[in-house]
Order: C-alpha cells, then sequence, then structure tokens
C-alpha cells in the first residue's frame, strides 16, 4: 500500500513547523509508520541549497535563481527520501513542499502560477501531497514570533518587506479556496495545544479513510 504524504504550510512564524513536529510524534505514538522532513533540505545536498536560499549574504540572488534552487532542493527530496517513503507504506509529514514555490515564488516573486506549476510538476514527478495543512496567521503576528524567536539571526526570506509576506498570506489562502478538500486552513492564532487538537481529529478522519489507522 503507498504510504501518504502530508504536508504543512503556512507563512514564516506561523506555528507550523511545531505543529508537523506534534503530528509526527502523535503517529510514532500510534506506532504508525512515518518520517518528518522539511524543505529546503531534507537531504544532504538539500541542506547545502537551503544554505545557499537562505543566507542573508546572498542580497543579489536572482528571483529565477531562488525559484530553480528551491526546485533543485525539491526534486533532490522527492527523489532521495519521499519517493521510497512512500513506496514503502511510510506516512511521510514535511515542513513544506510544493505549495510553497506557488505562494512565494509564484506570487511573492511575481511569477505565474502557470509557469511555477509546470516547474514544480517537472520536480516532483508526480508525487503531489495527499492532504495540506495550512496554518493561517496575520502577518504582522508572525513576524513578530519570528523576531523574538530569531533576534538578529533572521534569514534572507525572513528579512523581506512586510508587504511580501503579505502576498504570500493571500496566495496561500487563494490556493487553499480553489483546492478546499486537499489543503485544509487552521488559525494559527489558536494556542499550540488547541491547534494541534484541532488538527490531529481532521487527520486521524482522513487516515482512516485510507486505512492507516
Amino acid at each position: 500500500m503507498r504510504g501518504v504524504l502530508i504536508a504543512f504550510e503556512g507563512i514564516e512564524g506561523s506555528g507550523k513547523s511545531t505543529q508537523a513536529k506534534r503530528l509526527y510524534s502523535f503517529l510514532q505514538a500510534q506506532q504508525i509508520p512515518c518520517i518528518i522532513s522539511y524543505e529546503p533540505g531534507g537531504t544532504e545536498i538539500g541542506n547545502q541549497i537551503r544554505e545557499i536560499l537562505l543566507s542573508v549574504k546572498n542580497k543579489k540572488m536572482h528571483r529565477k535563481t531562488e525559484l530553480l534552487l528551491y526546485l533543485a532542493s525539491r526534486a533532490q527530496h522527492v527523489y532521495e527520501k519521499i519517493m521510497p517513503a512512500l513506496a514503502q507504506g511510510t506516512v511521510v509529514v514535511t515542513d513544506r513542499f510544493s505549495l510553497s514555490s506557488m505562494a512565494y515564488q509564484g506570487m511573492g516573486r511575481d511569477f505565474s502560477f502557470k509557469v511555477v506549476s509546470r516547474l514544480n510538476n517537472f520536480a516532483i514527478a508526480g508525487i503531489k501531497p495527499d492532504l495540506t495543512i495550512l496554518v493561517d496567521l496575520p502577518v504582522p503576528i508572525g513576524l513578530g514570533r519570528t523576531e523574538k524567536r530569531s533576534g538578529e539571526k533572521l534569514d534572507r526570506l525572513e528579512k523581506e518587506r512586510y508587504e511580501f509576506h503579505e502576498k504570500i498570506r493571500r496566495a496561500y489562502l487563494n490556493l487553499a479556496k480553489k483546492a478546499p478538500k486537499k489543503i485544509m486552513v487552521f488559525s494559527g492564532e489558536k494556542n499550540e495545544q488547541d491547534l494541534f487538537t484541532e488538527i490531529k481529529e481532521k487527520i486521524e478522519v482522513f487516515l482512516k479513510k485510507r486505512g492507516i489507522i
């Protein structure tokens, strides 16, 4: 039986990474075969690309370079880690996946969704999330959390102008409206435990339908 790919998405500071880790811990406790990963990165090669993408030293990075680097990291992630895990019937939890490029590069960097979608499809070899959890949060709150957590160590994307992050949030919400069965939206303004309880309930229903639990 093919495994399941669950992706967590959201703007900076939304809390998606925390929720992804909590889901992974829950699945482990249920003795469900699972792994957790992240993008950009998730593999040795991907992590090297991640350093280039997020380094504040790379202020001159062209938007095309940025998009192609994200896709290169994703391709390695898919072929090296995700595809083998799914083939073994494993539940794969990933902190970001293809929807990130649609939001960040498609809207944030003013590429057309059509262009990003085509390049995404080339990179992911037909592997798409079975379910995407979008943790939505107003930008001021998200950036406030990020600054509090990182201080002066903000990465290149986190340091982007406020308007950039607003575009990302709008893109995520618009994409979710177009695919409500595949993208579930949750409020990141709830406290961590209440948010996880809500997410877990939905995912349990989803996994039962898939015959995993």
